[in-house]
């Protein structure tokens, strides 16, 4: 865990280290660690993604899948859905494995969830880019405002989703691999719909239902899944 976090002040991703808010024209990064309580290599991907959490220019999401469940420990935050999720990453991307601890940045650049010198190097080529489409959401009430401009020249196969997460979640470990270790996780994705497909030639609006009292973010990202074109915090 030391050697997580020092690496992460050297290299400028310490939550302390006073990132500023991201310009208009810059993008939230997405970052999606896909994780499993039962992976005994996966702790120190989720203290990082931990440190991320706290940034204002990165949307880090937990997403825990089911195929290490055997192990002997069963993910109460597991999701048949994220193990498909990380498989149509790699099948988008020509790769025959999955594994945990993965990071997906963008929906487009896969490391190793523990190589923090690698995600600070992507994040900061991501960081570079304009975002493609300004995007806005707002909730009132059960109900999600999603706004977005045109895209120039279009996009086509797009799709909109809504994120639901928790913000922390402490995991007292009985059985495999990390048996007797608690552990905190960090923005665990509960629940990921698709609440609409756009083809960005025309500016977007989509109200779209939302319960309970879960944080959320919206993305748009290339089906696949592909590329991410936008993401925001719902306010």
């Amino acid at each position: 865990m030391r050697k997580v976090l020092a690496m992460l002040t050297a290299v400028g991703l310490g939550a302390g280290l006073g990132v500023a808010t991201p310009q208009a024209s810059q993008a939230d990064v997405v970052v999606e660690l896909y994780t499993s309580q039962g992976c005994s290599s996966c702790p120190p991907a989720d203290a990082l993604l931990g440190e991320l959490a706290g940034r204002d220019d990165v949307i880090a999401l937990s997403l825990h899948v089911d195929y290490w469940d055997y192990l002997g420990w069963k993910d109460e935050f597991a999701n048949p859905a994220f193990s498909a999720r990380q498989r149509g990453y790699a099948a988008t991307a020509g790769q025959s494995m999955i594994y945990t601890p993965q990071m997906i940045i963008g929906g487009k650049d896969h490391i190793v969830g523990t190589k923090a010198m690698d995600l600070a190097d992507t994040l900061a080529r991501h960081k570079e880019q304009e975002a493609p489409i300004g995007l806005e959401a707002q909730r009132q009430g059960d109900t999600v405002s999603i706004r977005a401009d045109a895209a120039q020249g279009g996009q086509g196969g797009l799709v909109v989703q809504l994120v639901q997460y928790s913000v922390s979640e402490t995991v007292s470990i009985k059985r495999g691999e990390n048996a007797g270790r608690d552990m905190t996780y960090h923005n665990v994705v509960k629940g990921w719909s698709r609440v609409g497909e756009w083809d960005g030639a025309a500016p977007l609006s989509i109200d779209a239902p939302a319960s309970g009292d879960n944080p959320m973010v919206v993305i748009i990202q290339r089906a696949g899944p592909g590329v991410i074109l936008a993401a925001t915090k719902v306010k």
